[in-house]
């Protein structure tokens, strides 16, 4: 019997809470929305309640400096983190211990962090377990039999009944509690689902969804007269090794979008330049849009330089790392997937630069150039065409409007960054697809965010767009002419 803490009363909105949506999405429509219909894209990272921008929640050691971040996320372009319930790489951040008793400052910590959401205006994609450390500290967790736990193996979490029973009680303790909030964006149901969990079968992961996923959205709407969105993570690889896990993550008729970890190896995971990850982050989404065949939304909730901070010990130099994330981010964004992506630090210390934010922000300044709410667009990476070959291209459309992104790969320095300083060159690129007839065409510097708009007509073969000068690469928003766009959050 799990153990409710007395401590305040439930989360059901602050007094602010009216004022941030609930997002939601449209069948079909792979961008999502708020409650009122507007545009939203989620902008934001993974964070923890163990790394130092979120640590001062922690027995309420310093919530000033947490707010003070908050707020300065949110004037910088981010609507979203990605979090944990628990981050059990120490001990003393689990939220039940023991198994089915939360621990009293764990939930004055979530009871602070959700009223701060509220209030300053930021969403959260909230998974209930640290699976990661979950499968390393085993030995350790409180769901551990020998810990007085439901679980005899951790290679039975999918599977157990006993486990299952307890983590339907941990999401209905914050569910219950918070549910009620619309700072939660999504619940991400299990992170980085993975065949071990379940005996080494990846054919447990449908009855899990099939289980957990109705009875929270019944037990939500119930307490709350709405439900707020599912999906689960998977780490990417494992896609290649097991082809059959594709129809779980990305087209489960349960969950309401697809959500997948890029990890590949060798490019993202420890890369060498800072083109390399983005051609795999536009070959990676190109399958994971095509593989979400029924048009719902698909985002990257991982990435970032895992193997080479993990496994290598070495934190990428800053002005690297800025570019690689950037570039990472626009491969995201233009071969179709929801946002930029959302990137796990992996550096000392544990948090995102001043550069990442940059480019934050500037893709939060990109946004609204395009209509994301009638957007159904399909990945045309392939299919869009330059004059300059030197030049790799991201796309994607549908008849009414395109999003392109093109980068240089002719000229690289020896630290593998392509120079600010390169002399530009200038290429024109075709963008099927379109009807014919008067588009607004913006070209976007998403280093400085200086846009450069002219008027373009389309025949029935797409839109042709000339004389486009880049230097290192160039974000273009198409979209036709005299149309008006919903408010965007």
């Amino acid at each position: 019997m799990a153990e409710w803490p007395e401590q305040g009363p439930q989360l059901t909105g602050s007094t602010n809470a009216s004022q941030l949506p609930w997002i939601t999405t449209r069948p079909g429509l792979p961008y999502f929305l708020t409650a009122h219909g507007a545009p939203w894209t989620p902008i934001g990272q993974n964070d923890a309640v163990t790394w130092p921008e979120l640590s001062g929640l922690f027995r309420r050691r310093d919530l000033p400096a947490v707010e003070r971040h908050l707020r300065w996320l949110k004037a910088h372009g981010v609507n979203c983190l990605r979090l944990m319930l628990e981050y059990c790489q120490t001990e003393h951040r689990y939220i039940e211990r023991p198994a089915g008793r939360f621990a009293p400052n764990m939930v004055r910590l979530w009871d602070d962090l959700f009223a701060m959401l509220e209030d300053i205006g930021l969403h959260v994609l909230l998974t209930p377990f640290d699976t990661f450390f979950t499968w390393i500290r085993w030995r350790d967790h409180p769901y551990n039999a020998r810990n007085g736990g439901p679980c005899s193996s951790r290679r039975t979490l999918l599977t157990c009944p006993a486990t299952r029973d307890a983590i339907k009680a941990r999401l209905a303790f914050a569910s219950d509690r918070w549910g009620g909030s619309p700072a939660i964006f999504a619940w991400d149901l299990w992170n980085e689902m993975h065949p071990a969990h379940g005996g080494d079968d990846p054919a447990t992961f449908g009855p899990f969804i099939e289980d957990i996923g109705p009875w929270l959205r019944a037990r939500e709407t119930e307490r709350h007269g709405r439900a707020h969105l599912q999906t689960v993570s998977v780490f990417g690889p494992e896609l290649l090794k097991h082809a059959s896990i594709s129809e779980t993550i990305f087209r489960h008729p349960r969950l309401d979008f697809a959500n997948t970890h890029l990890y590949e190896h060798g490019t993202i995971d420890d890369p060498k330049d800072t083109i390399a990850p983005a051609l795999a982050v536009g070959r990676l989404m190109r399958a994971a849009v095509q593989d979400a065949a029924d048009g719902r939304p698909v985002f990257d909730s991982e990435h970032g330089p895992i193997h080479r901070f993990k496994d290598k010990k070495h934190t990428l130099p800053e002005p690297f790392d800025d570019q690689y994330f950037r570039h990472i981010q626009w491969a995201h964004l233009a071969s179709g997937g929801a946002g930029g992506g959302m990137r796990w630090p992996n550096r000392h210390p544990h948090i995102l630069t001043p550069g990442m934010r940059r480019a934050q922000q500037s893709l939060a300044t990109f946004l609204p150039l395009i209509d994301w709410a009638q957007f159904h667009r399909r990945n045309l990476n392939e299919e869009v065409t330059v004059s300059h070959q030197s030049l790799a291209k991201f796309g994607c459309g549908d008849e009414k409007q395109a999003v392109l992104w093109l980068l240089r790969t002719d000229t690289r320095s020896k630290d593998g960054m392509v120079p600010r300083e390169a002399t530009p060159i200038t290429t024109s690129a075709h963008m099927p697809g379109l009807k014919a007839g008067t588009y607004i065409v913006t070209s976007f510097d998403t280093e400085t965010c200086e846009p450069h708009t002219q008027m373009l007509e389309a025949d029935n073969d797409g839109l042709d767009v000339p004389d486009i000068a880049i230097r290192n690469d160039i974000a273009i928003a198409i979209t036709p002419a005299g149309t008006q766009r919903l408010n965007y959050t």
